[in-house]
């Protein structure tokens, strides 16, 4: 069906539920719409106050993803039940009636986007919202190489957190501004990575960054990395990338995330010859006698903590502290994501 005949569908439907009886408050009037997901039809709506809707049918256990809430679109999770059925779903309305016609457009991409993927219509929703949002953002300049390495490094753990669990990219606390790169409360990965070829020296950003979560777990991960030329071998940074979004349960999220860290979409070409060969990688388990500073090991000394923008560098070329054997690493990484659960 063509992009016309999917916007003509959607405003006979819209047009026809307006010339109904006004519902009351909480009511939605419905009509189905000839998109079918594994969860059943999408669903178009009209409310109340006459605006328009379009509802993704997700699982009643699924997680909707909180915005947009703005004046003009919002985006919440909704049940919707009769005498015989009982749906949820992803109920995106727009709550301006002169912006009609682009909300027509958005949910005509909606439309599109769900019948390619009617396993994960969310995941249809979320990708379509995405493209949009990013039509009005201001595109940031492209991350430089150590930025670039260091979100490597990043993505390296994030990826086999993924393995484990689909929706482990809910653990990346880092872009939001979080103290450690993953975290669940209880257990946290720190991960640093360098192209130095010399000694393991991690640079530290302040006095909470090896700072262990109470009654929990830090590790730190450190990764050597070397920029391999692009016709070489060595994984590629936007192979890697592409990875973790067809791992994820929420392509549109870890996309905000990535956002959030620097990376945007619309320079993925910059990225394309950028490949990276892993030289070495060491887990450590960060632990009382572990070579940090933080506010707990100052206060402990008698060191009053008047001090702001701490960075300081570890050195971990000797012998100790040791580092941890992979199936050590691995036994974390499971207990990391037992405890998201």
């Amino acid at each position: 069906m063509s992009d016309d005949s999917y916007r003509r569908l959607a405003e006979e439907h819209w047009t026809a539920l307006e010339a109904e009886q006004t519902s009351g408050e909480q009511h939605l009037r419905v009509s189905q719409l000839p998109v079918v997901t594994e969860q059943g039809p999408l669903t178009a709506a009209v409310d109340h106050d006459g605006y328009r809707h379009v509802l993704v049918p997700v699982p009643t256990h699924q997680k909707i993803r909180s915005g947009p809430d703005g004046p003009a679109l919002r985006l919440r999770k909704r049940a919707l039940e009769d005498e015989e059925t009982y749906q949820t779903y992803a109920d995106l309305a727009c709550l301006r009636a002169d912006l009609n016609d682009l909300f027509t457009g958005l949910c005509v991409d909606v439309l599109r986007a769900t019948e390619k993927l009617p396993g994960n219509p969310v995941k249809a929703l979320y990708q379509v919202l995405d493209r949009w949002r990013a039509l009005f953002q201001a595109q940031g300049a492209p991350l430089g190489p150590e930025r670039i390495a260091g979100l490597f490094g990043e993505l390296l753990v994030l990826s086999r957190l993924l393995e484990k669990d689909s929706s482990a990219h809910r653990l990346w606390r880092g872009p939001e501004g979080h103290c450690h790169d993953f975290s669940t409360g209880r257990i946290a990965i720190e991960v640093k990575t360098t192209s130095s070829t010399q000694g393991r020296r991690p640079r530290i950003h302040g006095l909470d960054q090896l700072d262990a979560p109470e009654d929990g777990a830090l590790l730190l991960a450190c990764f050597r990395v070397e920029r391999a030329a692009s016709n070489s071998s060595g994984v590629r940074f936007v192979e890697l990338l592409e990875q973790t979004l067809r791992s994820c349960d929420d392509e549109s999220s870890l996309l905000e995330l990535l956002g959030q860290a620097g990376y945007r979409a619309v320079d993925a070409d910059h990225y394309q010859d950028m490949r990276f060969v892993v030289g070495e990688e060491r887990w450590y388990t960060v632990t009382s006698d572990f070579p940090r500073l933080t506010d707990r090991t100052l206060t402990s000394a008698g060191v009053p903590v008047a001090v702001l923008n701490v960075e300081y560098t570890i050195d971990l070329s000797g012998d100790t502290p040791s580092h941890m054997a992979p199936d050590e690493v691995s036994r974390m990484i499971d207990l990391m994501i037992q405890e998201s659960v």
